[in-house]
């Protein structure tokens, strides 16, 4: 971990950190919700070692990048505008790219935006969905789940952040990375006041690694993050004039078996039966992980390591 350099890149108006080891050609690696660059810790060192160049930024509103105060500065145009303007900093033209979570959608969007910046894509966990120009992204999962739905719940600015605030946010965070719940992840109001201890540490999860993040997020809270969520209504609004576009960079997508975003209803189907294939027509793989949660790349390193330059070496 001591050999992973750190350091802050001015780009769209923001300064973002940004951790980095090796040389070679360029694998870019963009985490989710609540995550930090640290999340691809172990592909970093695994990627240097194989002969690339790896980076792992913390995105907009994370760990030691800036925060904007407002959610309209979260939309997918400003994530994807940030990652341009990181290649052009560091005078790469095209990377291999690697999302999770909120960085899987970054990761769509970003080959559906600028392609001619991708060479390859793996991405985990959130499959793409084209934009359905009759309803907005929040009010969909409204009508689907309901109000208490963890993406409603975030909407409204502070409300959540008071809740969290009621737990130690070192139980917050073992809670967050270590279910294995796949049930639509719902928080009705009063559910923090009778969380209950979480289980034992897994071993792929350390307590060092939980107070890695515990401490960043006491410091910087959890605002920036849940402003993605917040701006999403306005995403859809920005990003009509892709309608009807397929994303056409070479894709594989993984995503593990206990993971509750494989669970909403219609998306096995939807990821198998040849829904995603005609939105993302160069779709090479598809690996689902048996016994495998949400956050992957940590409960299975060496096999997501695997996944990742197994395909990408093919390029």
């Amino acid at each position: 971990m001591e050999k992973i350099e750190h350091t802050t890149v001015s780009t769209n108006g923001i300064n973002m950190h940004v951790a980095s080891i090796g040389s070679g050609p360029v694998v870019l690696f963009l985490h989710g919700f609540p995550d930090l660059w640290y999340s691809w810790r172990h592909q970093l060192l695994s990627f240097a070692d194989l002969g690339y160049r790896a980076i792992a930024p913390d995105l907009r509103g994370y760990g030691d990048s800036d925060s904007p105060p407002s959610h309209e500065s979260y939309t997918l145009l400003h994530i994807v505008g940030d990652l341009v303007g990181l290649l052009d900093s560091l005078g790469v033209d095209q990377v291999f790219l690697v999302g999770h979570d909120w960085g899987a959608i970054i990761a769509w969007w970003m080959c559906m935006i600028r392609p001619d910046r991708v060479k390859a894509l793996v991405n985990m966990s959130v499959e793409f969905h084209p934009r359905n120009p009759s309803v907005k992204t929040v009010d969909a999962f409204k009508a689907l789940f309901g109000e208490d739905y963890y993406i409603c719940r975030f909407q409204e600015p502070g409300d959540i952040e008071e809740d969290f605030a009621q737990v130690d946010t070192k139980k917050l965070v073992n809670g967050f990375f270590t279910s294995h719940n796949t049930r639509p992840p719902c928080i009705p109001k009063s559910v923090f006041r009778y969380l209950p201890d979480p289980p034992a540490l897994p071993g792929w999860f350390t307590e060092q690694d939980v107070c890695f993040y515990a401490d960043k997020f006491s410091q910087k809270g959890f605002t920036g993050g849940l402003n993605y969520y917040r701006a999403m209504n306005l995403s859809w609004e920005l990003t009509a004039p892709w309608d009807g576009l397929q994303i056409k960079v070479p894709v594989k997508y993984i995503t593990g078996d206990l993971d509750p975003t494989y669970h909403i209803p219609g998306t096995k189907e939807y990821i198998h039966e040849g829904g995603l294939k005609k939105h993302v027509p160069f779709l090479q793989e598809v690996v689902v992980m048996e016994g495998v949660g949400h956050f992957l790349q940590q409960e299975k390193p060496k096999e997501i390591t695997d996944h990742i330059y197994g395909f990408f070496k093919k390029f």
